[in-house]
């Protein structure tokens, strides 16, 4: 079953909106930048062409329903700051995994906060997923501190299989 339309979500401050060809350069900076990807494992994005596939790819991605990806703007901007998804949904769709990143200049404004409460409540409420869980770096503080903020819980027992410096938090649906 494909979707229609895609859901674009809004809070105070930030428009959470479908990815376009026009981000590309923005893009290429998020998944190119050392400060952005320290302790995120994947390939860097060096071109521009590149990024436009990353685009082409996450889109058709959107269009399978197979993830939900959002560019994080500013409400009196067009300008992409920051990506948030949901995606490696299980297969009864309860459970998803939320993914970021923030542009350094934007980053300690509580502008990721405020994008994953969004996500959060869109996840629980329109989806009705059971669970969200987030995969970070252990020496990821700032991620760290943003998952306890917003009631993620570490699961110790669980290790990434793909990735054993990441720890694994989880949130459950209250």
């Amino acid at each position: 079953m494909k979707s229609t339309t895609f859901p674009e979500l809004y809070t105070k401050r930030l428009l959470l909106r479908r990815l376009k060809e026009s981000d590309a350069v923005n893009i290429q900076f998020l998944r190119s930048h050392d400060a952005v990807n320290t302790f995120i494992k994947r390939a860097k994005t060096n071109t521009i062409e590149e990024a436009i596939t990353f685009i082409t790819n996450i889109n058709t991605k959107i269009d399978n329903n197979d993830i939900l990806f959002w560019s994080i703007t500013e409400n009196n901007s067009s300008e992409l700051i920051g990506t948030i998804c949901l995606w490696n949904f299980s297969e009864d769709r309860k459970i998803a995994e939320v993914g970021y990143d923030l542009h350094p200049n934007f980053q300690g404004r509580g502008i990721m906060s405020e994008a994953l409460s969004c996500i959060l409540h869109y996840g629980f409420e329109q989806l009705r997923l059971d669970q969200i869980e987030a995969f970070t770096h252990r020496e990821n503080i700032p991620s760290k501190k943003l998952l306890t903020r917003h009631n993620f819980i570490l699961m110790e027992e669980r290790k990434d299989e793909g990735n054993l410096d990441n720890i694994i938090f989880s949130k459950s649906r209250n």
